[in-house]
């Protein structure tokens, strides 16, 4: 081979190494987007509250549903199985947060998706995430309060910690008479 041949084979291999290089980052950007390690807190909340993985550790625990949530403009939160004492309590504990919420699928499971912590008192914030604040009056006829949901378990593609997740849907939830 000549050295023009070298060059030109040298220039091809570098080309397609880029072109790799490219794809794997970009693949990892978007993985790292929708998944729920990408905070550091999502994975401490998934450490202290995978038990309730099954619904029966959340109903054991005392923690009781609430319909199904959507969100007006699309997406949801699921069901939320509520623990009147961590309700009224007003602690912040990672291991005891006051929603633990589930999406209802098709084959009438229920699957953990996130937990969401509820007080009255703030600003509120948990390792350094502030909460959300809620005035009142509000949809769940309760008084003004901090909340904070972690997409611990699906992620969400508008935030770790964001209301509503556009993968998540009530499609699926059985109506109260059922």
């Amino acid at each position: 081979m000549d050295m023009k041949s070298n060059f030109r084979n040298g220039l091809l291999m570098a080309g397609t190494m880029l072109a790799v290089c490219t794809t794997f980052a970009q693949a990892h950007q978007e993985a790292a987007a929708g998944a729920p390690d990408a905070s550091p807190l999502a994975g401490k909340v998934r450490a202290a509250n995978s038990r309730f993985l099954d619904v029966n550790a959340a109903t054991a625990e005392g923690y009781a549903p609430v319909p199904c949530a959507s969100g007006i403009t699309g997406g949801a939160m699921g069901i939320h199985y509520v623990n009147g004492g961590y309700l009224k309590d007003d602690k912040i504990d990672i291991a005891r947060p006051e929603a633990v919420m589930y999406e209802p699928m098709a084959d009438g499971t229920l699957k953990l998706v996130a937990v969401e912590y509820i007080t009255s008192k703030g600003p509120a914030s948990l390792e350094g995430q502030l909460f959300n604040f809620n005035s009142a009056p509000n949809r769940y006829g309760l008084g003004e309060f901090y909340e904070l949901h972690v997409w611990a378990w699906k992620g969400n593609p508008t935030g770790t910690f964001a209301d509503m997740n556009p993968k998540v849907s009530c499609e699926h939830a059985m109506a109260p008479s059922q």
